[in-house]
């Protein structure tokens, strides 16, 4: 079992549906542990790996980055996850999403931002600052 916490790019394009629906304005109705349902889009044409965030009322909020959807998107199949809305800041949205079985726990809010975990110390998040993966496998040939 693992958590991770995982950006939401795009709230400020409007969705397709007829009504052109608000993707910021979906998010700030939003509160932290409501149900996020992520949806892969394989025949995205933009991104094959594309991976789709929807609120509880079925209105898409975004996408998860480009980065970590292809990784998110083979899990997603592969294993049993849960994942819930967990901040809205800035320009991102975030979603929690644990695989594995259970509930995705909500990490204490620091001073009203949202709190993110590196290397098992907790700090304010600054949406400036870069923030590596944890290393992984080689990927490529």
């Amino acid at each position: 079992m693992d958590e991770l916490t995982l950006s939401v790019v795009g709230i400020d394009f409007p969705n397709a549906d007829r009504s052109r629906s608000n993707r910021r304005m979906e998010l700030l109705l939003c509160a932290p542990g409501d149900p996020v349902d992520l949806r892969r889009e394989p025949k995205n044409p933009h991104d094959a790996n594309a991976v789709a965030v929807f609120s509880a009322r079925g209105v898409q909020v975004g996408y998860l980055s480009a980065e970590r959807a292809p990784l998110i998107g083979r899990r997603l199949q592969q294993e049993e996850h849960v994942a819930i809305f967990q901040a809205l800041v800035g320009s991102l949205g975030y979603v929690r999403i644990r695989f594995g079985g259970g509930a995705p726990t909500l990490p204490d809010p620091v001073e009203g931002e949202l709190e993110i975990r590196s290397r098992g110390r907790a700090a304010p998040f600054d949406p400036d600052a870069f923030y590596p993966d944890p290393e992984g496998p080689e990927w490529g040939a």
